[in-house]
């Protein structure tokens, strides 16, 4: 017996998108760029606490409700103790707007919103090489943190980390 994938089309309202229609066209997790090769899933990620809590609480019906059960969330506000390193690694949605690192048409909360829903099967081509370059260039903070601290010290470099981490670079290895 063959399993075919069947396309989806997906219909998003929330509070940054109305009306915002994409299709999945690719299995969940499956048929990555050979060029995109992250650590981490979406679901490990917000069970291991990034971008304080605060990402994407009004979009979870968006994805599978299981990558959400051991989410450390935080509805109200960030909270950088809930981040895996405990540390605040994040900048303000504004600064990502003003350097035109979001692409507000696709995914109005930047690179963590494209990483799920390219997981999912989502596929821009354009859109998911910038964001892969993207992806590629944090790689030179993951050489400072191999530079700079002793194999698996989770106390060096906490901040770094933590910022890789929202890359889905896994800095427990490192």
């Amino acid at each position: 017996m063959v399993n075919k994938f069947i396309k989806k089309v997906v219909v998003i309202n929330n509070k940054m998108q109305k009306a915002y229609k994409y299709e999945l066209v690719e299995p969940i997790g499956k048929n990555f760029d050979k060029d995109f090769k992250p650590d981490l899933t979406p679901k490990q990620m917000l069970a291991m606490g990034i971008f304080g809590g605060k990402y994407m609480t009004d979009g979870m019906k968006e994805f599978p409700l299981d990558w959400f059960t051991r989410a450390k969330l935080s509805p109200k506000f960030h909270d950088p103790k809930l981040n895996y390193f405990e540390v605040n690694a994040s900048q303000p949605l504004s600064v990502w707007r003003k350097n035109n690192w979001i692409n507000t048409e696709h995914d109005p909360r930047g690179w963590f919103e494209w990483y799920c829903r390219y997981y999912m099967g989502r596929r821009i081509p354009k859109e998911d090489a910038r964001q892969i370059k993207r992806w590629h260039a944090i790689s030179r903070h993951v050489a400072q943190i191999t530079k700079n601290c002793r194999p698996k010290d989770l106390l060096c470099r906490r901040v770094q980390r933590q910022a890789i981490l929202h890359w889905s670079y896994d800095s427990r290895n490192i």
